[in-house]
């Protein structure tokens, strides 16, 4: 049903069965709060973060609902049981220099097919922000290098979108479909970005291969926050659009809605977290606040002046 509405559930859907898969193994078939709990709690990785504990009981919450409809002895885990406390993981933002580490990093992988394909697609998430699973779902018919045009097909909540491409980023594109053409000439299906069997790039096992380019790249972790994520390339490429646009002097809040529409975002408001990006995103967003209400109150002032 949440399919058909068109949530994806990548994460929600697997976190389920294996809730489904505990049930099992311990011969139940309820759902009680003591089993949701104990399940949201014991986390693969033995995490011992609550918000991560809230959000696994979401999904069995969610589905408990639904279930009780049918079978009324269910249990539907109350909403307090662990803290509901909502927390945005403080996203990395990369240097420049540590984009071309990483660019050069993909460069040596092996073989020559998997370097291209990895250095290509790291480009082009760094220079136009898209989410990973975008890029890997793109097909040959849905890359224009005539016009420089990206068409995202069915992304997040079922939108698509084309996304306009520099001129050199259409010739990198270019020529790396030489390169795959000449060393996968038998692909196994019409993606653009090919693994060295020929078939689509997995998104779910890309930061698997990321993670092996950051340590090449000598990008270290950052003390007392998690690993540094291929996914925050997008967060890179928004802010640094936000900060050219405020240097550039141009009405930043007129221009937010074509950098939500841009990165497929459903609501501009997403697009306006990233204002908190960085301290110098907010030096600047608070400067041009700042200048704002000075001109405002001086002009104010001379009208109201006898």
């Amino acid at each position: 049903m949440r399919r058909a509405l068109g949530f994806k559930l990548t994460t929600w859907g697997p976190k389920l069965m294996s809730f489904i898969g505990y049930l099992e193994s311990l011969g139940h078939t309820v759902i009680t709060t003591d089993d949701a709990v104990a399940w949201a709690t014991s986390t693969p990785r033995h995490s011992g973060d609550p918000v991560h504990w809230a959000r696994r009981l979401d999904v069995v919450r969610i589905f408990a609902r639904h279930l009780k409809t049918l079978d009324p002895v269910t249990e539907i885990p109350p909403e307090d049981v662990v803290s509901r406390r909502y927390r945005r993981i403080t996203p990395y933002l990369y240097s420049p220099s540590e984009i071309v580490a990483l660019l050069l990093a993909a460069s040596r992988l092996f073989p020559l097919l998997r370097a291209a394909t990895w250095q290509t697609a790291l480009g082009l998430l760094a220079v136009t922000g898209m989410r990973v699973s975008e890029v890997c779902r793109l097909d040959r018919p849905d890359v224009d290098l005539r016009h420089g045009v990206l068409t995202v097909r069915n992304s997040k909540f079922g939108k698509s979108r084309d996304v306009p491409i520099h001129p050199s980023t259409t010739a990198v594109l270019a020529g790396y479909a030489h390169v795959r053409d000449r060393l996968a000439p038998k692909p196994a299906g019409p993606a653009f970005f090919v693994s060295t069997r020929g078939t689509r790039l997995d998104a779910a096992n890309m930061s698997h291969t990321f993670n092996q380019l950051l340590t090449a790249a000598r990008i270290a972790p950052v003390p007392g926050r998690r690993r540094q994520r291929i996914h925050d390339l997008r967060h890179t490429f928004s802010v640094a659009t936000l900060l050219d646009w405020y240097r550039a002097g141009v009405d930043v809040q007129a221009r937010i809605p074509l950098l939500a529409t841009y990165l497929g975002h459903v609501d501009p408001k997403s697009s306006y977290w990233y204002l908190t990006g960085s301290p110098e995103l907010l030096e600047l967003a608070a400067a041009r606040l700042e200048h704002t209400f000075t001109t405002t109150s001086t002009t104010v002032d001379h009208e109201v002046r006898p």
